[in-house]
C-alpha cells in the first residue's frame, strides 16, 4: 500500500511521513524528489520542474512497485503534485501495477503557510524560500480537483503527531 502526502510546501509532509513511519510497522518513506533529482543527470535541468518530465513520472510508479515486490509493507510518499495530469497518469500506473493508493492533502490557510516556509531552518529550504513562496500560487489553482480526489487533513494549529493519526485512521492502517 500507498500513503501519498500531497500538499504544498510547509503543510507538514515530511514531518507527518517522519511519524508514520516510527508508528506504522514495515513502512518506509518514499521521496519521490529523488527521481527527479536523479533525472536531471539525464536529461538536464528541467525548465519548470522535473514533474514535467514523462519519465519522472513512470520511473515513480515502477520504483513503488520494485520497491514494495522486494520489501512489501507501506510505502509513505511525500510529494507534492499540483498538475491533475500527472496525478492521474501516476495513480492510474499505481492501479495497474495492483498497488493502493491512499491520497491525502495535507492542507492549511495560507498564512500559516507563509509563516512555516519563512521559518524553516533547513539550509536547503533557506535557500528554496522564494521558490516556495512563487508556488503557493499554484497550489491554490490546484486546491478543487486535489481536494476532490483526495482525502484532506487540516494541518493548522495540527501538531504532527495528530496528523499522522488522523492519517492513520482515515487510510485504516494498523499501526
Amino acid at each position: 500500500m500507498i500513503l501519498w502526502l500531497n500538499g504544498t510546501f510547509g503543510a507538514g509532509k515530511t514531518t507527518t511521513a517522519k511519524e508514520l513511519t516510527s508508528r506504522i510497522p514495515d513502512s518506509r518513506l518514499f521521496d519521490a524528489e529523488k527521481v527527479g533529482e536523479m533525472l536531471w543527470h539525464v536529461l538536464g535541468v528541467p525548465d519548470r520542474d522535473f514533474q514535467d518530465f514523462p519519465p519522472w513520472r513512470g520511473l515513480v510508479v515502477e520504483t513503488a512497485r520494485q520497491v514494495l515486490d522486494h520489501v512489501g509493507g507501506t510505502l509513505v510518499v511525500t510529494q507534492t503534485v499540483l498538475v491533475e495530469q500527472y496525478w492521474r497518469e501516476i495513480r492510474d500506473g499505481l492501479a495497474e501495477a495492483g498497488i493502493p493508493v491512499q491520497h491525502f492533502l495535507l492542507d492549511t490557510d495560507h498564512e500559516t503557510l507563509v509563516e512555516r516556509i519563512n521559518t524553516d531552518t533547513e539550509p536547503e529550504s533557506i535557500n528554496a524560500r522564494q521558490w516556495r513562496l512563487d508556488h503557493l500560487a499554484d497550489y491554490r489553482e490546484a486546491l478543487p480537483w486535489l481536494r476532490a480526489e483526495a482525502q484532506v487533513v487540516d494541518t493548522t494549529d495540527v501538531p504532527p503527531s495528530r496528523v499522522a493519526e488522523i492519517v492513520i485512521r482515515k487510510a485504516g492502517v494498523s499501526v
